[in-house]
């Protein structure tokens, strides 16, 4: 199972399905505010020419309003409203989570304690995160949590990132 703060244009689904070719079906969600229409997706992937191929049938499904996609290898389930109100009823664990919410600087209620701790309490035990910020408060709220996070070298133009995996003293799936 893998988890998302923020769908986007459907990059980090579409790279797990340029990835994930071997046996075995994954359970994808992501929580979305704001769902961007097929064609804005459409043109933003232009700029990415490797997941052209995969593109296509998951801009067929969300052109069509769908958000339950389905693909040969993978089930991915787009929850639409705030995060901060829609994870907490999710009666899902991830395994791993993209963090991916925009900046903290332009949307910072997607980086808060209280939701990084919705994020926890639905991690599986030794569940990890990945995102592109590596912002003080980000760390903190997600080693408040209960991650384990580590500063690393960041992708492209981006110096750092972080990374981190969830203690098992933290796991946890009463309501907080």
């Amino acid at each position: 199972q893998i988890a998302e703060l923020g769908f986007g244009t459907g990059l980090n689904l579409l790279a797990v399905l340029l990835v994930h070719r071997g046996p075995g079906h994954l359970h994808y969600t992501s929580f979305e505010a704001f769902p961007m229409p097929a064609g804005d997706i459409a043109r933003a992937l232009t700029a990415f020419p490797e997941v052209a191929e995969l593109a296509g049938p998951f801009l067929q499904q969300w052109g069509a309003g769908e958000t339950v996609l389905q693909f040969p290898n993978l089930t991915a389930t787009v929850v639409l409203g705030d995060a901060r109100e829609t994870l907490s009823a999710w009666e899902g664990q991830a395994n791993a989570w993209f963090l991916d919410g925009f900046s903290p600087a332009k949307n910072p209620e997607l980086w808060s304690g209280d939701l990084m701790t919705e994020v926890a309490r639905h991690t599986a035990p030794g569940g990890t995160f990945a995102t592109y910020t590596a912002a003080g408060h980000v760390r903190r709220a997600l080693s408040e949590a209960g991650f384990a996070v580590t500063r690393q070298r960041g992708f492209g133009r981006k110096r750092h990132m972080s990374v981190g995996v969830l203690q098992a003293s933290a796991s946890r799936m009463s309501p907080g």
